[in-house]
């Protein structure tokens, strides 16, 4: 089999998918530990037995809808590729909108959390950049605190501390210049839970009650005690929950609350600034 044959062989048997030949492309690149170039450099080039092999099985495994960042072990996020694992959450380009909107009030020396960090992408993405500032990187998950720990050793970023915890509960009061959060905000019979990457992520890092917004009201809350006074909240939210989300800020006394929106036009983030 030659990478063009691969690449045709994985097409049709990907063809139901999203996205085939990128699916195709990414997958063989792995087997190959190459660069997508190659493919198109060398298409006659021979795989060998063991290649065709594991290129097989990797397709077997895609068809039955397993994420392609769980089937490589890696997904790309603003400038760093993070490992990626079942016990944690799959990044999505959406939620760099966040990095973005931190990078924007930070300054140096301020102490910065990540609530359900996951991965990491959030915190080392701004520790990257940002590399006077001191951040914080919570999560409940243990498992995913040491994928977390992996990404940063990986990049050798030492301006991070990760902490294992229920949201804000550990935190002293008014301790904290910015706090940014990607958390749980599906609802419980939302019917995207059964398609998609999605059935293979942790569902405590989706779900969150009957409406998908108790763990955005207790970080709201939680925030109001852990935040210094001008101090900035950051949350992600479902594409319809912008109007909800803005209410239990300005309940719970922020100011400068306003959305922003995501790559795709929908209000993705609510951030606001706790009152004096």
């Amino acid at each position: 089999m030659t990478i063009s044959e691969a690449l045709q062989y994985a097409y049709l048997r990907l063809i139901g998918s999203e996205s085939p030949e990128i699916d195709s492309q990414v997958l063989l690149c792995h087997t190959l530990d190459c660069q997508s170039t190659y493919l198109h450099t060398w298409p006659d080039k021979n795989l060998t037995d063991i290649q065709q092999a594991d290129f097989k099985t990797l397709i077997q495994q895609r068809e039955q809808g397993q994420p392609i960042a769980h089937l490589i072990g890696q997904r790309g996020f603003w400038s760093l590729d993070f490992k990626v694992t079942p016990d944690t959450l799959i990044p999505r380009p959406d939620t760099e909108l966040l990095v973005s909107l931190a990078l924007e009030i930070i300054k140096p020396n301020m102490v910065v959390v990540d609530l359900g960090t996951g991965t990491g992408v959030i915190a080392l993405s701004l520790a990257e950049e940002v590399t006077t500032a001191i951040i914080l990187a919570m999560d409940f998950s243990g498992s995913a605190l040491e994928v977390a720990q992996q990404n940063a050793s990986e990049y050798q970023l030492t301006n991070v501390s990760f902490w294992q915890g229920s949201w804000l509960d550990a935190i002293i009061d008014n301790s904290l210049d910015i706090v940014i959060s990607n958390p749980p905000y599906i609802e419980n019979d939302d019917p995207h839970l059964s398609q998609g990457d999605v059935r293979f992520e942790p569902r405590t890092a989706l779900v969150s009650g009957g409406d998908g917004l108790n763990d955005i009201r207790q970080i709201i809350k939680q925030a109001q005690r852990c935040l210094k006074p001008q101090g900035w909240l950051l949350i992600e939210h479902g594409y319809h929950q912008a109007r909800q989300v803005q209410q239990l800020f300005l309940e719970a006394s922020f100011t400068e609350v306003l959305s922003r929106q995501d790559y795709g036009g929908n209000d993705r983030v609510v951030m606001g600034r706790l009152a004096v």
